[in-house]
């Protein structure tokens, strides 16, 4: 047991370290290649953030634990949306652009319906899983070739905005590329060993299998994406900070579940049909209405947003207590 208790502790300390050095990587090849901030979001801190996810999914997989694989995947989209972004802004509010507006959230609501959609027999096979991973491939190509267009026709003739320290933008790519790749390989290896630990906590009182993909494991594997994206904000890469979360998202619903599914195929729960790819669903639709209200009102997506998402959690959170039997 105390094993487990320091590895939580170590985990949280090195996690938090491992961000920020990730997140300064990430904004060194930015300014370094004069990549929109967005995309820099999406691709690498979105995707490389999933990585515990998809470590831990997989692995779930192999070991026949398909339960676990699927709640750690939804559980934290939904808490991507609900605890990491309205945390986020609700320290440091962001602007939203049109092409968010117009592109990049509708194409996440789409993914999200199309995931549902394959769950519809409770079945996930390998098919399923060629799909998901097929339409991941074909959206990040979309989101790299939309982004750099806007990024280009956005920023052109326009000074580049000092975001970041003077020595973070003088930094070579060999310096970015190290700090990127260091901080994101213990990003992996802090998260993993938190959601070691917490789990092994977890099955000593008793909690169900299911309960701690969508809770325990699923917070756990968001925490990269909870500090990096609290550090990109806070840095003032709030485009990097929003395409974190949409990233994960995508990443979670096509590449994670993906590779699950085709490594073995998942029998889905009735439970995950009736309430967490509901709950997955509405805070997804919930995020794209407050982001057009903020949009169209021309104001920050701030903290009355970032309370209502994190409301949200609560109450999924609560939700998720009374139906189901730990």
């Amino acid at each position: 047991m105390w094993l487990a208790v320091i590895a939580v502790l170590i985990g949280l300390a090195i996690l938090v370290w491992s961000a920020d050095l990730f997140v300064d990587g990430a904004t060194a090849l930015a300014k370094k290649f004069n990549v929109p901030s967005f995309l820099i979001g999406v691709l690498i801190l979105g995707v490389g953030t999933s990585a515990p996810e998809m470590v831990v999914s997989v692995l779930a997989a192999l070991e026949g634990s398909p339960d676990l694989a699927l709640g750690n995947a939804y559980g934290s989209n939904i808490i991507n949306i609900a605890l990491v972004l309205g945390a986020t802004v609700l320290i440091s509010p962001i602007i939203i652009r049109k092409g968010i507006i117009k592109r990049d959230l509708p194409l996440l609501v789409l993914i999200t319906m199309v995931a549902a959609w394959q769950l519809r027999d409770g079945q996930l096979d390998q098919a399923d899983a060629i799909v998901l991973i097929a339409l991941l491939v074909v959206t990040l190509g979309i989101q790299i070739v939309l982004s750099l267009r806007e990024g280009n026709h956005e920023h052109e003739g326009e000074p580049i905005a000092e975001s970041v320290d003077a020595e973070h933008i003088e930094q070579t790519l060999t310096r970015g590329l190290i700090s990127l790749v260091i901080g994101m390989l213990l990003l992996v290896i802090s998260s993993r060993a938190i959601v070691w630990g917490a789990v092994e906590l977890a099955t000593l009182w008793g909690v169900s299998e299911l309960v701690i993909g969508l809770t325990i494991v699923a917070v756990g594997t968001s925490l990269p994406e909870l500090v990096s994206s609290l550090s990109a904000a806070r840095k003032g890469e709030h485009d990097m900070a929003l395409g974190n979360i949409i990233g994960s998202n995508i990443f979670n619903t096509l590449g994670v579940v993906g590779l699950a599914a085709l490594i073995a195929p998942i029998t889905v729960s009735p439970i995950i049909l009736s309430r967490d790819i509901v709950a997955m669903g509405l805070v997804t639709l919930l995020l794209l209405v407050l982001c057009g209200f903020a949009f169209m009102s021309k104001r920050p997506f701030g903290r009355t947003s970032g309370s209502t998402l994190v409301l949200f959690f609560v109450g999924y959170t609560l939700w998720l207590i009374q139906t189901v039997n730990l």
